[in-house]
């Protein structure tokens, strides 16, 4: 009987401390914050001590394992104290797949891995396997390694899960992209964070699918980190002979083709995604008739360049998810109609140049929302014609309202963290949707 300790009392972590009570194992979990009542009743059903609101170090340090939250940056004081005892210290999923003999598809990238996590689920779902949705998105993956018996999971899975997982093997690894995210917690260095995304394909076999964009320029560079001798699975942006090649028109691949026209998700990162969730389906044995025939029922997540309202003929955008410039890029480039972009909240060390081109054609008007918006008014405050900041969302629409014409484009995509104004980036997507409808009722 080993002492499991789980750092961190969300969604993951009571998820966990069930699973390694189950295993027959002394379980204690500890948060640093306030435990929801919904966790504090579940632990305390089944009679897992947990404190909450502070981390006693004393008795994490008896741990003979420490099942650590994705939250926890790894300089923190609390990891600190554990390395220097050498305790071993897993993630969720690291510990969770131990006790699973189900397939694994796991998707990792720093952009579209929700999209790409949920139609490969929906194309599988739909396709009748016996699957399971987990990892950083859903119910936990620990809790359904407990409960159900699935004979498939799909995982979308963050860097920060991935720096701890070790013996993690997924049958199926797909990495869609890599771009700068996360900085603050990789020493601002964007090397320790490819390093960490490379990490999904550390332990790939002979037996192992690997997929990813091939067009990815940083994927290109560090793709010798992936063990020799797998099947290597690639998407490209022009006729290049391999698994998966996006034209203007179609997604192609050796068992058929894709009208891109006619696909339920937009714009060419969404072709990447698609591409993506297609290849990992038919790797895990669905058919092409399946794939043709359940891709159009698919209905991707909200926040996600969620149409959400139209006023005088003025459409507005949640993309409340892109939290950084890259996802503001792609959205950027899904549409040619002009653009008033509300931006802005907390700055993840980003370099927002990568935007310019995109701006100087496509944005008419910036709206920055949030607490500090220096940098945002350094860089865009003369590159657009209108530009205001606030930190009030209703200013922010009623703002962007004055400015748009019919045919015009309103949206929130953000580039960066919502925590100054909002819980969450589902909090400042939903509130974004409220007062939208708000402010167009009737109108």
């Amino acid at each position: 009987m080993a002492q499991i300790v789980i750092l961190g009392g969300g969604e993951s972590g009571v998820g966990a401390a069930l699973l390694a009570q189950a295993q027959g194992h002394q379980v204690f979990l500890s948060d640093q914050g306030q435990l929801k009542d919904v966790y504090q009743s579940e632990l305390s059903q089944h009679q897992i001590p947990f404190e909450s609101g502070q981390h006693t170090l004393e008795r994490i340090l008896q741990a003979d394992e420490i099942i650590i939250s994705p939250g926890i940056p790894e300089k923190s004081p609390i990891v600190q104290a554990i390395k220097k005892q050498a305790i071993s210290l897993v993630s969720e999923i690291e510990y969770a797949a131990r006790y699973t003999n189900a397939k694994i598809i796991a998707i990792t990238g720093s952009n579209g891995k929700t999209t790409t996590t949920l139609l490969t689920y929906h194309l599988l779902k739909e396709a009748g396997f016996n699957v399971g949705l987990a990892g950083n998105i859903g119910q936990s993956f620990a809790k359904q390694v407990l409960t159900q018996s699935f004979d498939w999971y799909v995982l979308e899975i963050s860097s920060f899960q991935l720096d701890r997982c070790f013996d993690f093997t997924p049958d199926i690894a797909v990495l869609v992209n890599i771009t700068p995210d996360h900085l603050d917690r990789y020493e601002y260095t964007f090397e320790n964070y490819i390093h960490s995304k490379f990490r999904i394909f550390q332990n790939a076999s002979a037996a192992s699918t690997c997929i990813l964009w091939g067009d990815d320029a940083v994927i290109n560079q560090y793709k010798s980190l992936i063990p020799s001798g797998t099947q290597l699975k690639e998407i490209h942006f022009a006729p290049i002979s391999g698994s998966a090649t996006i034209t203007d028109d179609e997604i192609v691949f050796e068992a058929g083709s894709i009208i891109r026209a006619s696909a339920p998700i937009q714009g060419p990162h969404n072709a990447m995604n698609m591409a993506a969730a297609i290849l990992a389906a038919t790797e895990a044995g669905v058919s092409w008739k399946s794939i043709q025939q359940n891709l159009p029922t698919f209905q991707n997540a909200p926040h996600r360049l969620e149409p959400c309202g139209e006023w005088q003929g003025v459409q507005f955008i949640n993309d409340s998810k892109a939290t950084n410039v890259d996802a503001v890029y792609y959205a950027l480039n899904s549409f040619t109609k002009p653009i008033i972009l509300i931006i802005g909240g907390v700055d993840k060390g980003n370099d927002y140049s990568v935007l310019d081109e995109l701006v100087k054609n496509r944005v008419k008007g910036m709206v920055c929302l949030g607490t500090d918006n220096t940098k945002l008014e350094e860089h865009f405050g003369g590159r657009v014609e209108k530009f205001i900041q606030t930190d009030q969302l209703e200013e922010a629409i009623k703002e962007a309202m004055g400015w748009a014409n019919e045919g015009d484009i309103i949206m929130l995509s953000p580039a960066c963290a919502s925590f100054d104004l909002f819980k969450n980036y589902e909090d400042r997507g939903d509130r974004f949707k409220a007062a939208v409808k708000k402010l167009t009722h009737g109108s």
